[in-house]
Formats: C-alpha cells, structure tokens, sequence
C-alpha cells in the first residue's frame, strides 16, 4: 500500500472514530436540535469523502476495495454541494448503519499494513 493511501485511511479512520465518538449516548432528536453537534458530523463525512476520493488517485485498486466506496463520496458531495437538500434524520441513520462497517473495514485494511 503506497504511504499516500495508509496517510488516507488513517484520516478515514480518524473522521469515523470522531464520528462516533460524537454521537455516543446521543439520540436522534439530541442531534437535530444541536446545530453544531450536526455541523461537525456533516463535517466529518465529508472528510471521509474526500480522502476516499483521493484514495482512488493514489490506489485505485484499494478503492475499490472499499465496500460503498461510490456511495459515501456521493453523498459527501451532496453535503457539500446540496447542502439545502441535507435531511438530518438520514445523517444520522448513516451515522449508526454505515460508520461501524466502514470503521472496521479501515481497521483490517490498516492493521496488515503496520504490523512488524
């Protein structure tokens, strides 16, 4: 894996762990009356966005590997470039469904890379 694409999947793991370190013991209405709390997950997927975005110019062949890989920078793209259309409730359905996966596949993806 070249060091580009581990400094990449370091940031996509950075992003999720921030992601679900924000909503612990958070409810759903928690989040859609905390603007800042929305603002800065939002934030944070478009982070993952981006840096698989970028993964597929350094290591096309990891990018792919990644499971929803076209999914998440679409809807990374939709937060940054149609934000008015952003529904909360499905930010946060997101958040719970898809980040746990995307984390430990980060995870596995990482782990080989680093061992002795």
């Amino acid at each position: 894996m070249p060091p580009e694409a581990q400094v990449l999947l370091a940031d996509v793991r950075k992003a999720a762990l921030a992601l679900l370190a924000f909503s612990k013991g958070r409810t759903l209405p928690e989040f859609l009356a905390d603007e800042m709390l929305r603002s800065a997950v939002e934030r944070k997927f478009e982070i993952i966005g981006e840096a698989l975005t970028q993964l597929a110019k350094v290591d096309p062949v990891l990018a792919d590997s990644v499971p929803e890989r076209k999914r998440i920078v679409a809807f990374r793209n939709i937060l940054a470039h149609s934000y008015a259309r952003v529904d909360p409730a499905t930010v946060w359905d997101i958040l719970e469904k898809d980040v746990p996966p995307l984390l430990a596949w980060v995870e596995n993806s990482i782990k080989p890379a680093s061992a002795p």
